[in-house]
């Protein structure tokens, strides 16, 4: 029998927009062979299921079901297909979990606890994983941006504590009015922001998933921006070229995999994630830059890029995101 497969989208902040191009990717390769697809989009104005001909029907949030054609349609599991919030920082999860409809993604502890920058980073150093050197600054309880650069070295990045898809991020090569702008700029987006010190090097991200048990990583891609950094234009409007699979020492690039595995099992994750990093050649070390627990997944995405190297399908890909979310 055919399982009913939620694939939620949306979200409630400016991510939303790419919740959907990734939703339009997933509904496309989900196999309709073995799965009924519901695509649901959260919004703010409400929980929403639209049926091929238009018609929107408002999902039953008690025990998250709908009414379609005169029955009630009940789910096995959910397909994450949202970033930012709720579906990237734990909140639909936990919701998830109290009615016990298993998802794809990593658990609300481990969403919540990744989605914040400050603490994924202080767990990872705690664990033994390399990263930069931070500060975090929260509003309202600062006195000015000179108190923080005195404890760093520029240039540095500022971006938004929560969050993702680089939005509010800036590169500060020193200490000047550009400081301040940057952390106006990032507290637009949050209320925390993380300073965060600059390393040399070559930008590294990787998609790792679980599936049987066994942990995989996908191939590796190296990023290659045209802006000084990775930001959202570079990520989504093509002001970056990605080669897949990167052109490195095999050394470096067990390396990589090594730290990329670590990272999954410290922090506990679940689903596919995509871990950055860079690897300065000084230190003959992958520094991680952040844990992104729902990764995109439009057509020009990393990880369906990977994905496609690796020489599989996302018709494969995702069949087994399902599977492992349903244990079968």
């Amino acid at each position: 029998m055919k399982k009913n497969i939620a694939l939620v989208t949306g979200g409630f902040s400016g991510e939303a927009v790419i919740s959907y191009k990734s939703a339009t990717t997933i509904d496309n390769n989900l196999d309709r062979e073995r799965f009924n697809v519901y695509k649901i989009d959260i919004n703010p104005k409400g929980w929403f299921y639209e049926s091929a001909d238009g018609r929107k029907t408002e999902i039953d949030k008690n025990d998250f079901s709908l009414q379609t054609n005169g029955q009630k349609i009940k789910f096995d599991a959910v397909f994450i297909g949202m970033h930012g919030t709720p579906g990237e920082d734990g909140k639909l999860q936990g919701y998830f979990d109290t009615l016990k409809i298993p998802y794809t993604s990593c658990d609300a502890a481990t969403s919540a606890l990744t989605f914040n920058k400050r603490f994924t980073v202080a767990i990872a150093a705690f664990s033994g994983i390399s990263v930069a050197k931070s500060e975090v600054l929260i509003k309202n309880a600062f006195q000015s941006p000179d108190e923080v650069a005195g404890k760093l070295k520029f240039p540095v990045f500022v971006k938004p504590n929560n969050g993702g898809s680089s939005i509010g991020m800036s590169k500060v090569n020193k200490l000047s009015d550009e400081f301040g702008s940057a952390i106006e700029k990032a507290f637009k987006e949050d209320d925390q922001i993380l300073i965060e010190e600059f390393i040399e090097g070559r930008e590294f991200t990787v998609g790792v998933f679980k599936t049987k048990g066994n942990i995989i990583v996908l191939p590796i891609t190296e990023v290659m921006s045209k802006k000084e950094f990775f930001d959202y234009e570079a990520k989504y409007e093509g002001a970056s070229s990605e080669m897949t699979p990167a052109e490195i020492d095999e050394a470096v690039a067990d390396k990589i995999r090594a730290a990329a595995k670590k990272i999954y099992q410290v922090f506990n994750c679940r689903g596919v994630v995509r871990i950055d990093f860079i690897y300065n050649e000084q230190a003959k070390q992958p520094y991680m830059l952040e844990i992104n627990s729902i990764p995109g997944q439009s057509e020009v995405s990393i990880v369906p890029q990977q994905v496609r190297v690796m020489g599989w399908s996302l018709k494969e890909f995702y069949t087994k995101l399902v599977e492992e979310s349903l244990n079968i």
